[in-house]
C-alpha cells in the first residue's frame, strides 16, 4: 500500500504503529535510515502487506483503537487517507454504534488485491494499492512505479484515459519489488517570459501617482452613486405606496454573493448590494386566509396533491398551495429570491398565519400538464420518447442550476416524479417547495425519505447532503423515465436492471431492455439511445458516490439526445 505522511503520522515509527507492523520492513523498503526521521507532509510511504480473500473481497485486516473523540468519516478519510471506506468501516463495527469512544478498537478491512488470484496481466508479482488524491491521473502514476500506463488502465479494468476521482484508490500491477520515483510530480506551469517588469524606483512613482488620481476619482464616484441610489429608493417605495399594494419581499441574507458569469464578489460597501437588487426584483404577492381557503375549496380532499401541497384556482389561474410553519416559510421564500431559473417552478405568493404558531401557506405555478408521475401513469396521455429524453435534460439543467450557479450551492434533496412538473410542451419544472430538514436523527431521516426525494444508500450512516444525493434520485427519475414504473421503495428499480451489468449476453440485454421499457412507447424508440440512458440511470444510481458523475456528465449525455 501507500501512505502519505501527514501531521500526525510522519515519522516510519509513527506509521509502522499505525499498520500493527515492525518498522524494520519499511525503512529498507522506502529507502530511509531512521524510523524518527522526520517525513515531509506528502511524502509517499510503501507499507509491505498480505492480502487475503474474504468471501467477494480482497483486504488485510488492521486494528485501530480511538485515540479520542473522531467519527467513522474522520478515521477513514483523515488516518487512513482513503485505503478504506467509512461506509465498509461502519458495517465492519456495527457493534460501536453511531458515537465512538475513546478506547474503542476498530476492526479496519482496507482494500488489497493478490497477485495469486489476479489475471488481468502475466508475471505481476506485487500489486500495490494506491490512494487518489487531487490532482493525480494515471500516467503520473505509471512514472511514479516506471510501468505503461496501459498496465493500470488493465488492472484496474478502465478504458483508456480514463476519469479518475479522489479519495478511490487504483491497483498498480508490478512484475519487480516495488518502488516509487519521488521525482516524479506535476509541475507547475510555467510563468510567461514576455511578462513586462519595470525598476522599482520607477514602479513606486507611478504607483503614487495612480494612488492619488484613484482616490479622487473613486470619492465623487462613491457621492454620486449615493445620491443616486438614495433618490432611487426613495422613488422606488413611493410607487409601490402609491401604485403596489401587493406584498414585495426582500432577502434578509447579508452575505455578499459573487455573480456566477463576471465572477467577482460584489463589495459590502456598495450601495448596491445584492440583497437591495434581490429585493427590488423579486416580488410576491400577498394573499388572505380567505382566499387561500376559497381557492382549496376549504383544503377539501379533491383538491389535496399529497401531505400538505393543495392545488386551487386563484384569480382564475391553477396554482399549488403549500401549508407549512411560518418560520419555514421566510426561510423557502429567501431561498427563492436566489432562483431565477425555467426549469424550476416559480414562488408567486405568500399567506402569512395570525401568528408565529400559526400556519402560513405559499402559492406556486402549478404547470399545466400536471406531475411527471401522472404523465407515466396514465396511458391515455402517452409520452412520446422525444419528449422524455427533453423531460430528462430539463431536470438536469435545472439541477445544474441549484448545484453549481446558487451561491451556496443548494442540495435539493427532493427529486422524484412527484416533484417534477410538466407544461403542455413536455418543458419539465422541478419543484422546490420547502427547507430540506435537518439530518441528524432517525426520525429526520425518515421524514426526509417519505415527505422528499429517494436518498442514496449510505445517506443514513453519515449524514453527507452532498450533491450526489440529488444524482441518485436522479438516476432513479430515469428509471421510471424509461419504464413508466413507479420505485416504491428506491430498491425495485435498480434490481430490474440487474442485466445491465454484463452478466447477460449482448442478445439477451437488448431482449431484457425491451421488457423493460415502457409498452405505451410500443417500441417507437431508438435502441441506442435507450441504452444509453439505462446506463446512465445506472451510473447514478451506484452504492459509491464517487463513482456517480456529475450534472456535467450527465448533460453532455443527454445533450446529444435532445
Amino acid at each position: 500500500m501507500v501512505y502519505r505522511a501527514n501531521q500526525e503520522f510522519n515519522t516510519i515509527s509513527n506509521i509502522s504503529n499505525l499498520f500493527n507492523m515492525p518498522p524494520d520492513g519499511l525503512l529498507f523498503l522506502n529507502n530511509i535510515k531512521s524510523p524518527s526521521e522526520y517525513l515531509t507532509q506528502g511524502r509517499e510511504v510503501l507499507v509491505p502487506i498480505s492480502c487475503s480473500c474474504y468471501g467477494h473481497f480482497s483486504q488485510a485486516n488492521f486494528t485501530y483503537i480511538v485515540p479520542d473523540s473522531a467519527t467513522f468519516a474522520d478515521i477513514a478519510c483523515g488516518v487512513y487517507e482513503g485505503l478504506v471506506k467509512s461506509v465498509t468501516l461502519v458495517e465492519g463495527n456495527q457493534w460501536q454504534g453511531n458515537h465512538l469512544t475513546v478506547g474503542s478498537i476498530l476492526h479496519l478491512p482496507l482494500k488489497c488485491a493478490c497477485p495469486d488470484n489476479f489475471s488481468a496481466s502475466v508475471g505481476v508479482k506485487y500489486l500495490v494499492t494506491y490512494p487518489i488524491v487531487e490532482f493525480d491521473y494515471t500516467e503520473m502514476i505509471s512514472k511514479k512505479f516506471g510501468i505503461p500506463p496501459e498496465d493500470i488502465w488493465v488492472a484496474n479494468n478502465l478504458e483508456p484515459g480514463p476519469t479518475v476521482y479522489p479519495n478511490t484508490t487504483v491497483l498498480v500491477p508490478l512484475k519487480k519489488e516495488p518502488s516509487i520515483n519521488l521525482s516524479v510530480f506535476d509541475p507547475q506551469p510555467p510563468i510567461p517570459s514576455f511578462l513586462p517588469t519595470l525598476p522599482v524606483q520607477q514602479a513606486r512613482k507611478n504607483t503614487k501617482k495612480l494612488y492619488i488620481a484613484g482616490s479622487v476619482i473613486g470619492f465623487f464616484l462613491v457621492v454620486l452613486a449615493s445620491i443616486s441610489c438614495a433618490l432611487y429608493v426613495k422613488a422606488l417605495k413611493k410607487q409601490e405606496a402609491e401604485h403596489i399594494p401587493s406584498f414585495a419581499h426582500r432577502s434578509s441574507c447579508s452575505t455578499p454573493r459573487s455573480s456566477p458569469i463576471s465572477g467577482p464578489t460584489t463589495s459590502t460597501n456598495s450601495c448596491l448590494s445584492p440583497d437591495l437588487l434581490a429585493g427590488l426584483k423579486y416580488t410576491l404577492c400577498n394573499y388572505s386566509t380567505e382566499e387561500i381557503r376559497r381557492a382549496t375549496r376549504n383544503f377539501s380532499e379533491d383538491s389535496k396533491m399529497s401531505g400538505d401541497l393543495y392545488k386551487g384556482l386563484l384569480d382564475d389561474v391553477e396554482v399549488m398551495i403549500k401549508q407549512m410553519k411560518f418560520d419555514d416559510t421566510r426561510q423557502v421564500i429567501d431561498l427563492h429570491s436566489k432562483i431565477n431559473h425555467g426549469n424550476i417552478v416559480k414562488l408567486l405568493g405568500v399567506c402569512y398565519g395570525e401568528n408565529e404558531l400559526s400556519c402560513s401557506y405559499l402559492v406556486f405555478e402549478f404547470p399545466n400538464g400536471g406531475c411527471l408521475r401522472e404523465c407515466l401513469s396514465h396511458s391515455s396521455y402517452s409520452l412520446r420518447w422525444h419528449r422524455r429524453t427533453q423531460i430528462a435534460f430539463d431536470i438536469a439543467t435545472g439541477l445544474h442550476y441549484l448545484h453549481y450557479c446558487m451561491v451556496p450551492p443548494y442540495t435539493n434533496m427532493s427529486i422524484k416524479s412527484r416533484n417534477i412538473f410538466v407544461t403542455t410542451k413536455s418543458k419539465a419544472k422541478l419543484a422546490v417547495l420547502g427547507q430540506n430538514p435537518s439530518v441528524g436523527s432517525a426520525r429526520e431521516y425518515e421524514a426526509m425519505v417519505n415527505l422528499k426525494g429517494w436518498v442514496e444508500p449510505e445517506h443514513h450512516l453519515n449524514g453527507l447532503t452532498h450533491e450526489k444525493v440529488d444524482i441518485f434520485a436522479f438516476g432513479i427519475v430515469l428509471l421510471e423515465l424509461i419504464s413508466a414504473r413507479e420505485d416504491t421503495d428506491g430498491k425495485l428499480l435498480r434490481e430490474s436492471i440487474g442485466f445491465l451489468g454484463g452478466g447477460a449476453s449482448e442478445g439477451g440485454c437488448f431482449e431484457q431492455l425491451r421488457n423493460f421499457m415502457d409498452p405505451c412507447l410500443k417500441e417507437d424508440y431508438p435502441l441506442a439511445e435507450a441504452l444509453c440512458l439505462a446506463v446512465l440511470a445506472k451510473a447514478c444510481v451506484e452504492d459509491e458516490p464517487l463513482h456517480r458523475p456529475s450534472v456535467d456528465d450527465i448533460m453532455k449525455v443527454l445533450a446529444r439526445m435532445v
